[in-house]
């Protein structure tokens, strides 16, 4: 191979590379950072559990979470809840005052098929917290992801 040939693959490499790359930065784009269930709060003070600085800082961005759907209430809700452990009842709480530090409601973009409760699902959208009630249902929350999607793990 002269050095004409090597100088035209070298080229053909980078000319590959920077057609992927933007593709490859998309791909980690849509992921998100990822946050577990441990990292949601940071302490217990006076007023209760308060959130983690990683979720205040997460707040408003793309996040990616992995955990269990809980049974939705009816098949053609476009929410459900994702839990840490699988449940066999959907954890639906009077007040923010009870909420479990261990789930989030997950508000789809579109309506998807649900999974079963024992299947571990990935969950990606964007990361609000703060008490909110679902004008629609009555539902309160403190934890939403929005415009998500989800598929299983």
């Amino acid at each position: 191979m002269d050095i004409f040939s090597s100088l035209y693959l070298s080229r053909r490499r980078l000319m590959g590379a920077a057609v992927a790359l933007p593709f490859t930065a998309h791909a980690v784009r849509a992921a998100g950072a990822l946050l577990s269930f441990g990292e949601l709060y940071g302490k217990f003070g006076v007023l209760g559990l308060e959130f983690s600085d990683k979720v205040k800082r997460l707040a408003g961005q793309e996040i990616s979470m992995k955990g269990f759907m809980a049974p939705p209430l009816k098949a053609e809700a476009q929410f459900f809840v994702l839990t840490e452990v699988p449940m066999s009842l959907c954890p639906f709480c009077s007040s923010d005052a009870d909420w479990p530090d261990n789930i989030v409601v997950v508000y789809l973009g579109e309506k998807q098929t649900f999974v079963q409760p024992r299947q571990t699902i990935e969950v990606r959208g964007t990361l609000e917290y703060g008490s909110w009630t679902d004008p629609e249902t009555g539902f309160v929350s403190l934890l939403r992801i929005r415009q998500a999607e989800y598929f299983a793990v």
